[in-house]
C-alpha cells in the first residue's frame, strides 16, 4: 500500500511539474511573436514577468536606424502614456503626506486657472471625468475662448515635432482652456488634466515632478534609470530613437520637441518597469504601504467607466473571461507602449515600440496566448 502511495505520489509530482514546465514558455515561443520585426526596421523591447519573475527581456529591430543599433531590451524608452500611472501615483503621495485633499477644486492649489463655474476636484482629473479636454482642442472651434498657440511663423500651432513650448509658456495657454463638459458626468480622457497635475506637484512640493517622482518613487525601488523628461537638450544614454512610415511606406524619425510632462514624458527601461512591476506584490512606498496601494488599485469613480473599463489613477481596469486585467497604453510621435497585468495569473508584459506602423494590441494579446 505504501508503495502505491508513493509512486501515486511521485507521478503526482511529475504531472505537476510537467504543467509547470509547459505553463513556462520557452525564448522561442516569445520570440515568434515578434517575429514580423525585421532586423533592419525599429521594432520594440519586450519584457515578460510571470511569478515575480522577469523570464523574458530582449529586443527586436534597431534602437537607431541611422548608426545600426540594434535593440536588445536594455534601452530607455520614452512611454507615452504609460507615464500617467506614476503621476497619479505621485499625486496620491501628496496625498498621503497630508499636502491635499483630493477631493479638493484643483483651483485651491492652483487658482490662476481660468474659473471654470463649478468645482473639479483631484479626483475626477486622475479618473478622466473631470470635463478637460484634450489635445484635439488645439486651434479648433472648441479653442474659441482661449489662449491662442501660434507657431514661430505665426500660423497654427503644430503639435508635435515642428513647433516649440517650454512647459511654462504651455501651462499659460492650458490654463485658459474651458471644459469641454460639466464634471462628473462621463469619462472623456484628458491630457490636459494630468499635465495640471504635474503643475499641482510642483507647487504644492515645491519639487518637479522628476524631482518629486525620483526621490520618492523611483529611487526608493531601484529604478535608476527612469525619469520624467522635462529638459529637450539633456542627452539620455541608450536612449531608444522613435520612427513611423510616410504615406509610401517609408520611415522617417518622429522624436518629439515638446517636453511637458504628467500626461507622458516618462524615460524608462524594461528592467526598472520590473521593478515597478514588483512593487504590487510587495509594497513599501508611503506612510501606510498597503492602503496607499490599496487606494492606488482603486477606481477613481466605480460608476463612469470607459466602454465598461475602470479607470484607477492612469490604469484601465477590465475583466476577461472572470480575470481581471491592468493596463494601459500610450502612444505619441514615433512610439507606442503597453504595460499590462494580471495579478491573479502572476503575470505582467511590458512592450515599448519604437515603430508606429506594428499592431501593438495584436502583440500584447499574442504574448499573452503564448505565456498563459
Amino acid at each position: 500500500m505504501k508503495n502505491k502511495t508513493r509512486t501515486a505520489l511521485l507521478l503526482s509530482g511529475l504531472v505537476t511539474s510537467a504543467l509547470v514546465q509547459a505553463a513556462t514558455p520557452n525564448k522561442a515561443q516569445i520570440d515568434s511573436v515578434f517575429a514580423e520585426i525585421k532586423t533592419q526596421n525599429p521594432g520594440c523591447s519586450v519584457g515578460v514577468i510571470k511569478n515575480g519573475k522577469l523570464i523574458h527581456q530582449a529586443g527586436y529591430g534597431l534602437a537607431n536606424m541611422e548608426l545600426n543599433v540594434p535593440l536588445d531590451g536594455t534601452h530607455v524608452h520614452r512611454i507615452a502614456s504609460v507615464s500617467k500611472q506614476f503621476t497619479g501615483f505621485a499625486v496620491l503621495l501628496l496625498a498621503d503626506e497630508g499636502k491635499i485633499d483630493l477631493n479638493q477644486d484643483i483651483r485651491t492649489y492652483l487658482p490662476e486657472l481660468r474659473d471654470y463655474n463649478v468645482p473639479v476636484s483631484i479626483n475626477a482629473m486622475l479618473g478622466h471625468y473631470s470635463g478637460m479636454g484634450d489635445y484635439d482642442f488645439v486651434n479648433t472651434e472648441l479653442d474659441k475662448d482661449t489662449l491662442k498657440l501660434k507657431s514661430t511663423m505665426a500660423g497654427d500651432f503644430r503639435l508635435g515635432n515642428e513647433d516649440y513650448l517650454t512647459i511654462q509658456e504651455f501651462y499659460d495657454y492650458v490654463k485658459t482652456v474651458p471644459l469641454r463638459n460639466q464634471p462628473n458626468e462621463r469619462f472623456n480622457y484628458s491630457n490636459y488634466a494630468y499635465f495640471l497635475l504635474s503643475m499641482l506637484v510642483e507647487r504644492v512640493s515645491g519639487e518637479s515632478l522628476r524631482e518629486y517622482s525620483e526621490k520618492r518613487i523611483f529611487k526608493p525601488l531601484g529604478m535608476n534609470n527612469t525619469f520624467f523628461s522635462d529638459e529637450p537638450t539633456e542627452i539620455v544614454k541608450n536612449r531608444a530613437d522613435g520612427y513611423s512610415k510616410d504615406k509610401e511606406g517609408n520611415y522617417f524619425t518622429n522624436m518629439t520637441n515638446l517636453f511637458w510632462v504628467g500626461d507622458g514624458g516618462l524615460h524608462t527601461t524594461i528592467e526598472d518597469m520590473a521593478k515597478w512591476d514588483a512593487y504590487f506584490y510587495k509594497p513599501t512606498l508611503g506612510k501606510k504601504p498597503e492602503q496607499l496601494l490599496s487606494q492606488f488599485m482603486r477606481p477613481n469613480n466605480s460608476a463612469i467607466t470607459a466602454e465598461g473599463k475602470l479607470y484607477a489613477n492612469g490604469q484601465f481596469i477590465t475583466e476577461k473571461d472572470g480575470v481581471k486585467i491592468i493596463h494601459h497604453s500610450g502612444g505619441w510621435l514615433g512610439t507606442i507602449t503597453n504595460y499590462e497585468r494580471i495579478p491573479e495569473k502572476q503575470y505582467s508584459s511590458i512592450i515599448f515600440c519604437n515603430d508606429t506602423s506594428l499592431d501593438i494590441a495584436k502583440l500584447v494579446k499574442e504574448l499573452r496566448k503564448q505565456v498563459l
